[in-house]
């Protein structure tokens, strides 16, 4: 049966057997004969049918044959399409990371319009507030993220999120105050804490496992696309003082598409699974993962769910459990390395460096940033499913030291044109090996280490340590 296995496969590239009703054996001779004229020096051995008609209760039946072969046919070029899909429900979720990267960008520039027409001009106290209370509003809502998804799953809970986006965005376009700022801000900062969380959980559960790496970067994508996105809408703003209006209204704008998008997404078939809908998890698995996948599927959630003895519920104090507590400490510990290694304060001075360099506009150096950015993303898309998490995270690391090396290098170099190519040459070095490795591959490692029941709190907490760092 062994040699069946071997011509089968053998032949399998070249060649679509005949569908009429007939053994393996053959088959495999009639291929042999049929195709003589693209092996000339070859023959086909007696082994084949002997050994197949000695095994006839081991024989495959001819729908069996045809089904494996089937895959071959409709695509005969080889072209893996199984993320196919799943990817308009992974691209819906994630313009909640493109609304967060616009939220980052979109009050860098304008702050100072804001500042000048609002009447807190020059209060450097006040201005440094309306930027960092969305750091606060958003380490709340980390938090929260974890009982909402539990209770009400990532599909729903993504739509109930656009709530405080929109009515913040359209609350700080609005404003004619500090403190409705203040509050618009606040509110944005809310959502886009339960977002970040959110999101890496839902591509988690919702992706084949083959695809959930390349599937998890576009997170990291859509954060760069939505600060690009942020910085060419904020080009007017240098002539327009009122401008920047129009970019918190256009900010309520993906608000609308998302939950209009999630209303047509597939929910995660393990929350669906750990609530008894076992129905609309099959359907779902059968859908985005093919039918192949179900039974399996559906057996693992099962039994993990049989384990915790059918209690859904959780609490923070399970993180102090050995099963959890590693794994939060992972989190946060990758987190805590993420922002000390210095992107933030890289990404801040950047338009200095390139200011030194001889680029006054600090809305094209930034622009050059978000692309370098991306360019890295996209090539995080590419390799963490083939090189995986642990190499492109160390990677990462290593380039960002040796970019981090070169800035230095370059202060006390003594040609000033030397010099500037330095600091240029390992800003975007850094931030190239950050966007491929330490900021994608950290938000997806996570939920793929955690328990199904216990993933949201553990999110939760890893995001809070994130947005606790930042502010530090």
């Amino acid at each position: 049966m062994e040699a069946v296995h071997t011509a089968t496969a053998f032949y399998r590239p070249f060649v679509s057997l005949p569908s009429f009703p007939t053994s393996v054996s053959t088959k495999l001779m009639y291929v042999s004969f049929h195709h003589s004229k693209h092996f000339p020096h070859f023959k086909p051995h007696k082994q084949f049918s002997v050994q197949a008609s000695k095994n006839k209760h081991h024989e495959y039946s001819d729908n069996k044959t045809e089904e494996l072969l089937k895959d071959r046919d409709d695509n005969p070029e080889g072209i893996d399409l199984g993320w196919l899909p799943v990817f308009p429900h992974v691209l819906t979720a994630s313009m909640a990371n493109f609304l967060f990267g616009y939220h980052i960008g979109v009050m860098n520039g304008p702050i100072v319009s804001v500042a000048r027409e609002l009447g807190f001009e020059g209060n450097s106290i006040i201005e440094g507030l309306v930027v960092s209370i969305f750091i606060a509003g958003a380490f709340i809502g980390s938090l929260a993220s974890g009982f909402l998804v539990d209770k009400f799953g990532c599909r729903r809970t993504l739509q109930i999120d656009t709530v405080p986006l929109i009515i913040g965005a359209i609350l700080s376009a609005e404003a004619h105050s500090v403190d409705q700022v203040l509050w618009g801000r606040f509110l944005v900062g809310l959502g886009i804490g339960v977002n970040t969380v959110l999101v890496p959980i839902y591509i988690s559960e919702v992706a084949p496992t083959k695809y959930r790496g390349s599937l998890g970067s576009l997170c990291q994508i859509g954060t760069c696309l939505g600060i690009i996105a942020s910085l060419f809408i904020a080009i007017p703003a240098e002539n327009d003082p009122h401008w920047w209006r129009t970019m918190l209204y256009v900010a309520s704008v993906p608000g609308f598409i998302l939950t209009i998008g999630m209303q047509f997404a597939a929910e995660s078939p393990r929350w669906l699974c750990k609530m008894g809908r076992l129905d609309d998890a099959k359907s779902i698995i059968r859908s985005l993962w093919g039918p192949t996948e179900v039974d399996s599927a559906i057996e693992e959630f099962l039994s993990v769910f049989n384990k915790d003895e059918g209690n859904i519920n959780t609490t923070w104090s399970e993180l102090f459990e050995e099963s959890n507590y590693k794994v939060a400490l992972i989190g946060g510990a990758l987190f805590l390395l993420q922002q000390f290694a210095g992107i933030n304060g890289v990404l801040y001075f950047s338009s200095l460096t390139f200011q030194d360099f001889g680029l006054s506009s600090a809305a094209l150096a930034s622009l050059y940033v978000g692309l370098t950015n991306f360019a890295g993303a996209l090539s995080a898309l590419y390799l963490i499913d083939k090189q995986g998490r642990r190499k492109l995270l160390i990677g990462s690391y290593i380039g960002m030291a040796v970019s981090m090396f070169l800035i230095v290098s370059a202060i006390s170099f003594p040609d000033e044109d030397v010099s500037h190519n330095l600091s240029i040459l390992g800003t975007l070095g850094y931030i190239y090996s950050f966007a491929v490795g330490a900021g994608p591959v950290t938000g997806i490692i996570i939920p793929e280490l955690s328990s199904s029941r216990m993933r949201g709190k553990i999110m939760s907490f890893s995001f809070s340590v994130h947005w606790i760092t930042v502010i530090v």
